[in-house]
């Protein structure tokens, strides 16, 4: 379905990254897809892939530069390597303005986990992002500057999040309400990485998959991203 791109970041340098197409292409709505701490692998194509179905041109930039974490250590060790201001103002950013320069008019940014904080520090940090879907992740709330949020959000949230624990998305929403931030926040119960059908897999007793929950928040993004985007 999609195929790997290179694309360039606001600072002249080349980063690859996963582009799904859907069948009517010319004009169609773009998405940045933000991985999971275990890099760009075929789950994250795979809803890349899924966005395509829908009618976005879904591109997945490689924040990790090749590399893909199997166990929860190596994930750890490459996410802590990651440089999430850079990550977001230059590999986040140059996806955004890839897709706006090659046909899209209006592109969406959303990611899962360490991606769901990426998406919120792209809402901060990129103006070009038209709107931004976060699952179950959220940086530091020191570096969530909401008075810079232009673009409406649209967040899941795990009520029994062990990685990114439920009592902080209320003050997250208080922060961005205070700044009169167009946002949405639905609560679910279910463990961190709810909407990943790989998370059983894994071996990990924080993450668990929950097919309702990950089916009903996939709806309300589909729903959000056509008001939004389309």
């Amino acid at each position: 379905m999609g195929k790997m791109i290179s694309y360039r970041r606001p600072d002249g340098q080349a980063v690859n990254g996963y582009l799904a197409e859907p069948a009517k292409s010319a004009g169609a709505p773009g998405m940045v897809v933000i991985q999971e701490w275990w890099g760009l692998n075929d789950q994250i194509k795979g809803v890349a892939d899924k966005m395509a179905a829908a009618g976005y041109r879904a591109l997945v930039p490689d924040l990790y530069r090749g590399k893909v974490a199997l166990a929860a250590n190596e994930a750890e060790h490459l996410m802590t390597n990651l440089d999430f201001g850079d990550a977001a103002g230059q590999d986040v950013r140059g996806a955004v303005q890839h897709l706006k320069g090659s046909g899209s008019g209006k592109v969406g940014v959303t990611g899962f986990c360490m991606g769901g904080a990426l998406t919120l520090l792209t809402a901060v940090n990129v103006p070009e992002a038209d709107a931004g879907v976060v699952w179950y992740g959220y940086p530091p709330l020191e570096y969530v500057d909401a008075a810079k949020i232009n673009a409406p959000l649209l967040a899941h949230w795990a009520t029994d999040d062990v990685p990114f624990p439920i009592a902080r998305v209320d003050e997250l929403e208080k922060k961005l309400s205070a700044a009169k931030v167009k946002f949405e926040f639905h609560r679910y119960q279910a463990k961190h990485a709810f909407a990943n059908e790989t998370a059983d897999s894994k071996n990990l007793p924080m993450i668990k998959y929950d097919a309702a929950a990950a089916k009903l928040a996939w709806q309300r993004t589909m729903d959000f991203l056509a008001k939004h985007l389309k």
